[in-house]
């Protein structure tokens, strides 16, 4: 009976074994490798514009290298991240700076963003033309804006001083970029102007995808708008905010333009962000070594917040 089985069991691979060939066969035949070889031109510049250079930022950042000075060229280590940490307090000052123009950037970004949002996805005449004019500053490049106000904050023929003046809110004219209690508030107004589209337009199109039922379901159980507000449209925008928001907070980390357009770092290193503090060294004075070692401990800052506060705000995770 066993060597029936046995045979029988012989037989049964044996013929299943052409079978799986077969079916291996055609599987291979049905791949078509066309769209893959379409877009390796793509991958691969991708991967040159993209990797290469952050390869390179890391090799730099272990290197004493100044085009200036190539006679004291050469690997050093660590040497460049032990100087950060240990002997630099302008990069701690500078990263205190960062901080403090990301959160404030981004709250009010937000807040404003969301606020004009709201009200660009009501129904009134014109609304296509409001939605328009909202995201104009978002077009406007960044030393195009810098620009037009610096000319608006200046001592001597900017409007904003001769608005006060009229206004009677303030007796003399203020020099608002070089005062120290002042240029860093008017940097952050001109980013302020820049950036609120960026979250008018994300939350806009978030807004767009909440069923207007739901909201004619809360009016018949006599909710206000402050309540509908709450437990409708919050929720339904939570990812969409959490996101936005950590985008625009990596964006204001690194942004740069605005701030050397303006200031470039001064007076008195008052606006000298970590990422000013960069292109100071890697630009202006050619350390590019140093400069990289900064870069790397900027991204590694950027990389621990991005990790921590997706997992701290629970993107992705449905309301239960």
């Amino acid at each position: 009976m066993s060597t029936t089985n046995q045979a029988y069991s012989k037989k049964t691979a044996s013929a299943a074994i052409p079978a799986q060939r077969s079916l291996l066969k055609r599987s291979r035949e049905k791949i078509n490798y066309t769209p893959y070889l379409l877009i390796l031109p793509a991958i691969v510049l991708i991967a040159g514009f993209l990797f290469y250079p952050m390869v390179n930022v890391f090799f730099y950042s272990l290197q004493n290298y100044n085009p200036a000075k190539p006679y004291y060229n050469g690997f050093i280590g660590l040497d460049n991240f032990v100087d950060i940490l240990t002997k630099d307090p302008l990069f701690y000052s500078s990263l205190q700076i960062s901080l403090k123009w990301v959160a404030i950037e981004v709250f009010f970004q937000l807040v404003f963003g969301l606020g004009i949002a709201l009200l660009l996805h009501q129904s009134f005449k014109a609304r296509a033309l409001f939605r328009s004019i909202a995201i104009l500053p978002w077009a406007v490049s960044g030393v195009i804006t810098a620009t037009m106000w610096s000319l608006l904050f200046n001592e001597h023929m900017g409007l904003v001083n001769d608005l006060l003046l009229k206004l009677g809110i303030i007796e003399h004219k203020i020099a608002w970029m070089a005062d120290m209690n002042t240029v860093f508030p008017s940097v952050v107004l001109t980013e302020l102007w820049r950036g609120i589209p960026f979250f008018t337009i994300t939350m806009l199109a978030a807004l767009q995808t909440i069923p207007s039922d739901l909201y004619e379901s809360a009016t018949v159980d006599g909710a206000g708008k402050w309540k509908s507000f709450l437990h409708i449209t919050l929720p339904f925008l939570k990812n969409s905010i959490i996101l936005s928001t950590l985008l625009r907070s990596v964006w204001e980390f690194n942004n740069v333009d605005m701030i050397f357009a303006m200031t470039g770092g001064g007076p008195a290193n008052i606006t000298t962000t970590l990422t000013m503090y960069v292109a100071n060294q890697a630009i202006v004075a050619q350390n590019f070594g140093y400069g990289s070692a900064l870069t790397v401990v900027g991204f590694f800052i950027l990389l621990a917040f991005a990790v921590s506060y997706l997992k701290l705000s629970g993107f992705g995770k449905e309301e239960k």
